[in-house]
């Protein structure tokens, strides 16, 4: 019987498995993967996490998990299907046995939308992103194009544009669906070109990063080869909540529905880092939610005992 058991690894995780192992919770830590550290063991370069400007995030994800092992966290591999309430009492099945505990954050993360398109994962962190907050900054005076029609994806160009000599806007149908006030700016800018109705084909590159994208317009069929320096891909968010989708509930997103305090409609279930809905989703605000999920979930337990 544990006090936590916490389902995911990245940074929300292994943040809330140091607060835990600090509070001297009794804690095991279920992570799917051969590795922990989530979406950042596949980013180049991280930027915005204080203290470590530019670090890789192959590197800052071994470090997490460093700390976490060094307080004496246990982890164990196994993939997790379901999860049964029985009052105090919750059991957490996976493909690796049954595991019961008294308390449970849920740290599965989300995954960004993919295209699917020659190039996409070849480039992936070396020009190609799903987040222009984290790489926008390494584009400065430089060339990208933004495929998507929302508004994460306008939002984004309008960041990028503060900084970037040019920014393409591809989307394959001939009106946005972002909200009225963010495409009145983003029309306003003159170093934004939008190009409708098309569809990225293929991602190109040279030297090891990218050099440009082969987009076709789906009305005329033309193709065009675009030269740029960056691809950000903002076609939307997968939370990874399909296991949970009757247990806790949800947005019409599908994230877990919890505040600051990462505290999900179900007692002693509890919701941190890309999973749960909130406004921003990077690494700190992730590391942020393991520390506020652990402080309730010790709230908790003193309630129950």
């Amino acid at each position: 019987m544990y006090d936590l058991i916490i389902i995911g690894s990245g940074p929300a995780g292994l943040s809330a498995a140091i607060y835990a192992q600090r509070a001297v919770l009794n804690t095991l830590v279920i992570e799917k993967n051969v590795m922990s550290g989530g979406q950042i063991l596949n980013t180049y370069e991280v930027d915005n996490y204080p203290g470590y400007k530019g670090i890789n995030g192959f590197d800052l994800g071994m470090k997490l998990r460093e700390h976490a092992d060094e307080l004496g966290a246990k982890f164990v591999e196994a993939d997790v299907t379901s999860i049964q309430v029985e009052g105090v009492i919750k059991k957490v099945i996976t493909n690796q046995g049954t595991y019961e505990t008294k308390a449970i954050i849920i740290a599965t993360g989300a995954r960004y939308r993919k295209l699917d398109v020659p190039g996409e994962a070849q480039y992936a962190g070396m020009g190609v992103s799903y987040c222009a907050t984290c790489d926008g900054a390494f584009f400065r005076n430089k060339t990208t194009c933004v495929v998507g029609g929302g508004d994460v994806a306008v939002e984004d160009a309008i960041f990028l544009a503060r900084m970037c000599e040019k920014v393409y806007v591809i989307h394959r149908r001939d009106e946005f669906r972002a909200a009225k006030s963010l495409q009145d700016k983003l029309f306003s800018l003159d170093n934004v070109e939008i190009i409708w109705d098309s569809t990225v084909k293929q991602i190109n590159g040279e030297d090891g990063k990218v050099s440009a994208i082969e987009i076709k317009n789906v009305k005329t069929q033309e193709e065009t080869t675009i030269s740029c320096d960056g691809v950000f891909i903002a076609v939307g968010i997968i939370p990874n909540s399909d296991e949970f989708k009757d247990l806790v509930a949800m947005d019409e997103q599908r994230y877990l529905v919890a505040e600051e305090d990462c505290v999900t409609n179900i007692e002693g279930i509890f919701a941190a880092g890309d999973i749960r809905t909130k406004m921003l989703r990077q690494i700190i605000t992730a590391a942020s939610d393991g520390a506020n999920a652990v402080t309730s979930v010790q709230n908790y337990l003193n309630s129950v005992k």
